[in-house]
């Protein structure tokens, strides 16, 4: 995920130490009921899209931000799925470390979007569509958000396997 510019300032002054920041992962559905998956520029890892949300942004609105931004889809917050703090800190190549709250959102992309998937930006080396019975090689914390958002019910407030992020 790209460094939003308000990390960047306050990184300034905190150096290299622990942050605990917000987070966003999105869930995003088709019509035919597939998932939405990048593969990461900075890990090579295929997972769901994330995000950081801007001063005062809505978690939501940060969501459908960051997919559009990522994959060039338009989707809609349908529900939240959990809030987890992830338990492991995230250390970056930089020295960087930060440790996610992270809110998970299940999107549905709107008519016609799903035919406008690409690379939007630097941050993904692919994206793509993926049926819940053939995904790629992905962490268990992306498995779980992927199971979670796949069934109704409440949002989950229990940490998820491998909750590093």
């Amino acid at each position: 995920m790209a460094t939003p510019d308000f990390i960047r300032d306050l990184r300034r002054s905190a150096g290299h130490q622990l942050l605990h920041l917000p987070g966003v992962s999105v869930v995003v559905f088709d019509d035919q009921g597939r998932v939405l998956l990048g593969r990461r520029a900075d890990t090579g890892r295929w997972s769901v899209i994330g995000g950081i949300p801007e001063p005062g942004e809505q978690p939501a609105d940060c969501a459908v931000r960051e997919v559009q931004e990522e994959t060039n889809v338009r989707c809609v917050a349908e529900r939240l799925v959990g809030v987890y703090a992830l338990d492991k800190p995230v250390t970056y190549p930089n020295g960087d470390i930060c440790q996610f709250m992270d809110i998970v959102f299940r999107c549905r992309a709107t008519a016609r979007a799903a035919s406008a998937v690409r690379v939007n930006d630097e941050e993904s080396l692919e994206v793509g569509w993926f049926g819940l019975d053939e995904l790629p090689t992905m962490k268990e914390y992306a498995h779980f958000r992927i199971k979670q958002a796949s069934q109704e019910g409440p949002a989950s407030f229990t940490a998820p396997p491998d909750a590093a992020g």
